[in-house]
C-alpha cells in the first residue's frame, strides 16, 4: 500500500451541502441562515460567542486561569537543623517554635522538613512531619507527636477555634 492508495472508509465522506440553490434543494432562499439578522449577512460580524448582548463568558472570566484550592491548609516549614536551639529533652511545641522566632504565628498548622540533622533527643509536637524528619528525630531518641488542625465545620471555610475552644482542648490534653 502506498500513500496513493489511501482513501476513507466507505460512507465516512459526505458531499458538501450546497445552500441557496432553489427550494426544491432544501437549502434554497435563506440557505439556512434563517431571516434577517446579523447572522443572515455575509461575513457573519458577530463573534462566534455572541450571547444576545450580554457579556459573553469567555470574557466575564479573568485573564489567569487555573485552579485555586479552597481546601489548602498552609504550613509553616521548620528544618530539624533548627531544632537544635532547644535543650535536650524538651517537649517543642508549635508555640515554643513562635517564641524562638522559627515560625510567625503559634496557631497556624506547622510541618517539620528533614533538612538538616539533630543530634538531641527531644520531643516534637507538630501537624505535620516528614518521614525523613520522623527517622532522624526517631534514631536521634526523640519521639514526634502529632498534632490535630484547629479547623471546624467544612474545610473550605477554614474557620479557626474560639479561643474558649483552645482552651477546653489544652485542658484535655
Amino acid at each position: 500500500m502506498k500513500l496513493h492508495d489511501l482513501k476513507p472508509a466507505e460512507g465516512a465522506t459526505r458531499k458538501k451541502t450546497r445552500v441557496g440553490r432553489g427550494i426544491a434543494a432544501g437549502k434554497g432562499k435563506t440557505a439556512g441562515r434563517g431571516t434577517k439578522g446579523a447572522g443572515a449577512r455575509a461575513g457573519k460580524g458577530i463573534a462566534h460567542y455572541f450571547e444576545g448582548g450580554q457579556l459573553p463568558l469567555v470574557r466575564r472570566l479573568p485573564f489567569k486561569r487555573g485552579f485555586t484550592n479552597i481546601f489548602r491548609i498552609e504550613h509553616q516549614e521548620v528544618h530539624l537543623g533548627d531544632l537544635n536551639a532547644f535543650d535536650a529533652g524538651a517537649t517543642v511545641t508549635p508555640a515554643m517554635l513562635a517564641e524562638a522566632g522559627l515560625i510567625r504565628k503559634a496557631d497556624q498548622p506547622v510541618v517539620i522538613l528533614g533538612d538538616g540533622d539533630i543530634d538531641r533527643a527531644l520531643t516534637v509536637q507538630a501537624h505535620r512531619v516528614t518521614k525523613s524528619a520522623a527517622e532522624r528525630i526517631a534514631k536521634a531518641g526523640g519521639t514526634v507527636q502529632k498534632l490535630e488542625y484547629l479547623v471546624t465545620g467544612a474545610r473550605a471555610t477554614v474557620k479557626k477555634m474560639r479561643k474558649e475552644d483552645l482552651a477546653k482542648l489544652a485542658e484535655k490534653a
